[in-house]
């Protein structure tokens, strides 16, 4: 499907970016859930204008405000996104492809703890939350992933690649019927329902033990939950975030590669409403004026 801007992230930064590069008329999609935005989760008191409302009420009315203006919101996860010759390409889990002109990056700063022993203390030392970032350090190793969702299903069929051995450990899988065809005819051992209760070893990760009380051996250990991050998706376009994962840009939401806008809590603090608000206005507001001016 060809679009003009397209949209990675349902939270206030992009569905602000969307209304306004819609509003200018220029053909838009956003990609995501608004569930999985933090803004659906908190109370909101010290937006301008609101003395208080919940944030999923806002981020809803927020998403139909969008949809008015043209935006097309499509809830699905982003597995790649690429530059293809002059745009870019977006392949979602429902295996679908987006092709646009300009490319916004909304996704928040979502890299959840799985908050077991041996999680902090063996970070670095085998345990990741980046599958693209350090898959190459796992090859012909023994690797597991955790997580229930898209990013983990991708990030098990990524180490396929890589690894000898890859345990996929779930407690609900929770992917779309395309994704999980795909890791069920790899060679990836999907273990689920399980959950883990620590991960072990000495210098560096050495295993993992699981609730029931089985216990795997393995080298690495991928902490993949929700949607696929910032920092993947940033690797994907050649944009080098830092490394705590923040992308920079400077006043116009640009990024280091044409073409490529960033906005919301992926650029840094402070994470409030009305900076990602600000910021998705300016985002929306350039890549939209960048498609028209090539369009002329």
């Amino acid at each position: 499907m060809d679009f003009d801007v397209i949209i990675i992230g349902c939270g206030p930064a992009g569905l602000q970016a969307a209304i306004h590069a819609a509003r200018k008329k220029v053909k838009v999609a956003v990609l995501g859930h608004l569930e999985a935005s933090g803004l659906n989760r908190a109370d909101v008191e010290n937006y301008f204008g609101i003395d208080q409302m919940s944030g999923k009420e806002l981020l809803f009315k927020g998403a139909e405000q969008a949809r008015r203006f043209g935006a097309e919101i499509f809830e699905q996860d982003v597995m790649k996104a690429e530059r293809k010759d002059d745009a870019f390409e977006v392949i979602t889990d429902h295996d679908l492809e987006f092709r646009s002109r300009a490319l916004i990056l909304a996704p928040g700063i979502s890299r959840k703890k799985l908050n077991v022993p041996g999680e902090k203390e063996f970070l670095g030392k085998g345990v990741s939350y980046c599958a693209s970032c350090d898959c190459n350090f796992f090859r012909q190793k023994t690797v597991a992933v955790i997580g229930d969702e898209s990013t983990a299903a991708s990030s098990a069929l990524l180490l396929t690649e890589y690894a000898s051995v890859v345990y996929w450990i779930s407690k609900n899988l929770n992917v779309a019927p395309q994704l999980m065809a795909k890791v069920k005819a790899s060679k990836a051992d999907i273990i689920s329902p399980a959950s883990v209760a620590r991960i072990t070893g000495d210098e560096v990760v050495k295993g993992l033990e699981l609730n029931d009380g089985r216990r795997l051996a393995v080298d690495g250990v991928f902490i993949e939950l929700g949607a696929k991050g910032a920092a993947d998706l940033a690797l994907d376009l050649n944009v080098l975030p830092d490394p705590s994962g923040i992308i920079e840009v400077n006043k116009d939401m640009e990024t280091s590669v044409p073409g490529v806008f960033a906005c919301g809590d992926v650029t840094g603090m402070p994470w409030q409403l009305a900076r990602a608000v600000g910021q998705g206005c300016i985002a929306g507001t350039n890549a939209a004026k960048l498609v028209r001016k090539e369009a002329d």
